[in-house]
């Protein structure tokens, strides 16, 4: 019951955000934190043995099979110095601030609070730059970044955590581990990207593809950690795999595999925030030692340090390339205000708790985990800062620099020249088809897969530049409405033909899917 109550009260915040100018993850936190302290409403504490392997590989796959693959190789270099460079270097500098400001804090448990807080949010990345729109190369850099960091901060926490519980671990251990890691994370995905595109393209039914399509990622993730590699590098390589090739699984499969994961990312994602207001009380209770100034000031102090953390980074790794001259010839110049959204964007989120709550309850020897409660204090309050400092004023941000906003005129006739060139290999296929006699169609029936190809040519041309002088309609939303109405007027009459008993109720559904399919063609040829 009390699952039901998460996902279904996530789903209805989340859905009331969406007609409000604040993001949806921050009316998620928000809710979940006033919603913990109502009473009777049970714990939600965060079990990393949940979280990573069955809520973080799903968010991982799509968010990378939405990715381009070919962007993301193109800005491969500024990708890989966030989500290893300046994963490793915050683990660092938050490790060693943490300690000098905390009185008593070892310096392993230090930099295991480090980790912990060094990977800004896959999730909370992408929502932030849907929602505001933002250049195409930083939105590129910033998912490429939130899709790979989390196995850099994870393999770095594992080795935090060896040093502090007593395990003995150095430093040519820990380099050899992430090596293991992340050569061996990719090396699963590579391994099973293949054989599961193959699967994917010969079933022949599109619920089972569908069916394989949400099991993908945590199989990529399970056979991952079961070699000791890295899941979110096996699920990230398999997803960008398939994402690439989509268009070589049939229509069918991608109609219902886009409506199945836009559903599963949802739910996920509005129930992961939600998780991340509810721990509150389950955090404050463990703070019982520690005065509340005193944690406060610890709070502050650790959430300015990880924010300076990231400009400190950023500027640095985004200008100091351009002095190598193989760098200016093959990437464009970066600006200060992408290198100042990037600094800006960098919310940490559930991933970060299901960490700290994994870290153990004792050292070896049996005593206790060396201030493990503070430390998941202080992640809790970086988690919410970011969330809430970094994440409403980022819009007004962007707003105040002033971005190019998109060329939707460049973008129609790139669309339009791209039509013309597969209407023209259509038209060259069907005349040829034609001229075989086992092809032979009624002149009636011919035209009219020539009108569909014509229809389909112009229709992107004549969305340029044209409105309704009366309503100031676009043509794309005339034509939508005007399409919805005709299609609604339809589906009335096979309603009342059901209810007179003229049809019956398989029959309406099969003629309901039909005017479905053209009301679904209908708006992608105006979107």
């Amino acid at each position: 019951m009390p699952l039901l109550l998460l996902v279904a009260g996530s789903a209805v915040v989340a859905g009331a955000a969406r007609r409000t100018p604040v993001p949806a993850p921050l009316l998620l936190v928000a809710a979940g934190l006033a919603v913990s302290y109502v009473p009777g409403v049970p714990d939600y504490t965060l079990d990393p043995e949940v979280v990573l392997p069955l809520l973080l590989p799903p968010l991982l796959y799509t968010s990378a099979a939405d990715s381009s693959y070919l962007d993301l190789r193109a800005q491969l270099r500024p990708v890989a110095l966030l989500s290893v460079g300046y994963a490793l270097f915050a683990t660092f500098v938050v490790g060693w601030a943490a300690y000098l400001i905390v009185p008593g804090l070892p310096l392993t448990a230090a930099l295991v609070l480090g980790a912990v807080v060094a990977p800004p949010d896959a999730v909370a990345a992408t929502a932030v730059a849907r929602r505001v729109g933002l250049p195409s190369r930083i939105t590129t850099i910033l998912q490429g970044e939130s899709l790979l960091n989390d196995a850099t901060a994870i393999t770095a926490y594992k080795v935090a955590l060896a040093a502090a519980v007593g395990e003995g671990a150095t430093w040519s251990g820990g380099v050899e581990e992430f090596l293991v890691a992340a050569v061996g994370g990719v090396g699963v995905g590579l391994v099973l990207m293949a054989p599961l595109h193959w699967l994917r393209t010969h079933l022949k039914e599109a619920l089972l593809q569908n069916t394989l399509s949400l099991l993908i990622p945590f199989v990529a993730y399970g056979v991952a950690e079961q070699v000791h590699a890295s899941g979110v590098l096996a699920v990230v390589t398999v997803a960008l795999y398939l994402g690439h090739r989509a268009w070589e699984v049939d229509f069918a499969t991608r109609l219902q595999e886009e409506a199945v994961w836009k559903m599963v990312a949802f739910v996920l994602e509005s129930a992961v925030f939600a998780l991340i207001g509810l721990q509150l009380p389950v955090v404050l209770r463990g703070l019982e030692e520690y005065a509340g100034a005193a944690a406060a000031w610890y709070a502050i102090a650790v959430f300015l340090v990880v924010v300076a953390t990231r400009f400190v980074w950023v500027y640095p790794a985004t200008f100091m390339p351009r002095l190598l001259r193989r760098v200016r010839e093959r990437e464009e110049n970066p600006t200060w205000r992408g290198a100042m959204v990037t600094a800006w964007a960098g919310m940490r989120g559930v991933v970060s708790l299901a960490i700290a709550f994994s870290i153990p309850l004792t050292v070896h020897g049996g005593g206790p985990f060396p201030q493990r409660n503070l430390i998941l204090f202080l992640t809790f309050t970086t988690v919410i800062g970011t969330l809430v400092v970094q994440g409403l004023t980022l819009p007004p941000l962007i707003r105040l620099l002033k971005f190019p906003g998109h060329d939707a005129q460049a973008a129609t006739l790139a669309e339009a020249n791209a039509q013309a060139q597969a209407s023209r290999v259509a038209e060259q296929r069907l005349e040829e088809l034609l001229t075989d006699e086992r092809n032979a169609l009624p002149p009636p029936l011919a035209d009219r897969l020539r009108s569909v190809l014509e229809r389909r040519r112009n229709a992107v041309w004549e969305r340029l530049g044209q409105t309704n002088p009366v309503t100031g309609e676009s043509v794309d939303d005339t034509y939508r409405r005007l399409s919805r109405d005709m299609i609604g007027a339809e589906r009335a009459v096979f309603v009342r033909l059901r209810d007179g008993r003229y049809i019956d109720d398989e029959m309406l559904r099969t003629l309901l899917r039909r005017l479905d399919l053209e009301e679904a063609a209908a708006y992608r040829e105006a979107a």
